[in-house]
């Protein structure tokens, strides 16, 4: 798998406040990197910088090869990095379907194709079917046929955010980021909402990057874990590495980790 996405050197500070300090990371073409730490870490400060919404102070983000430092989040979105709050808040009013064209009708006016109104119904980019066969597509992708027809103010939680995470996929990014994509979600369904998006996004093609406090979902789900503490990357490994590793037992999961060795223990005996 080759580099999609390479940082260097980046620092960013506010103030005496050094948010971000030397981060240096490559990322994986169709990897998948769960980012953890405590609130303050820098976890939202490195996601801000690589979708535009802050500019480093120092050093470079290249995306496929080309640098896209100091690019507009909008930009930088349509060359295929996307977060899940950055489609728009779900229309409580519209259906899961209405939500979904409102997304590609979005995507259609970007691209200069004039919207999902159009005549001679133009291909979705990405998806190369007209719009409606194409929001059909994602909400089957992501097992929300059944709630096509509901209302967004009447669907479960964990249906709403499965909803919010399929209108990022009308963009059809190569890089998405999820800002802790369990939050919200029950602990019993946590695990199945997880399983939903992960099989879903991956179908897509899209290499994912995943903020998230849950040390459980993090050990199942990553493939890579990014651990932040005051700025830096105290360790950058698999998860059975990283959960265990010194520094981020102290500063990061605490008593999470102990926890989840308790879970998985009652589980196996």
């Amino acid at each position: 798998m080759g580099t999609i996405l390479d940082a260097r050197g980046l620092h960013k500070s506010f103030g005496a406040v050094t948010a971000a300090s030397d981060i240096n990371v490559a990322i994986q073409q169709d990897s998948v990197v769960g980012l953890i730490g405590t609130n303050g870490a820098g976890k939202t400060t490195f996601i801000n910088m690589i979708t535009g919404y802050l500019v480093p102070d120092r050093g470079h983000i290249h995306y496929e090869g080309r640098d896209i430092t100091g690019l507009a989040p909008r930009d930088i979105t349509r060359l295929g990095i996307c977060r899940s709050f950055q489609i728009p808040q779900l229309y409580a009013s519209l259906t899961a379907f209405e939500n979904m064209m409102v997304g590609i009708g979005v995507v259609l006016r970007n691209a200069g194709l004039g919207g999902f109104l159009s005549r001679g119904r133009p291909l979705v980019p990405g998806h190369d079917l007209p719009a409606e066969d194409a929001a059909e597509r994602i909400l089957d992708r992501f097992g929300l046929a059944q709630y096509r027809d509901k209302n967004a103010q009447v669907l479960p939680g964990g249906v709403r955010k499965l909803l919010d995470i399929a209108l990022t996929m009308v963009a059809k990014p190569k890089i998405l980021l999820l800002d802790e994509p369990t939050s919200g979600v029950s602990a019993e369904e946590k695990f199945a909402i997880m399983e939903m998006i992960m099989k879903a996004v991956r179908a897509e093609g899209a290499t994912v990057l995943f903020v998230e406090h849950d040390m459980e979902v993090v050990s199942r789900f990553a493939e890579r874990v990014l651990a932040f503490y005051d700025g830096r990357i105290i360790a950058d490994a698999p998860p059975d590495v990283a959960l265990n590793d010194p520094e981020v037992k102290r500063f990061v999961v605490g008593g999470e980790l102990h926890r989840i060795d308790e879970v998985q223990a009652k589980r196996h005996a």
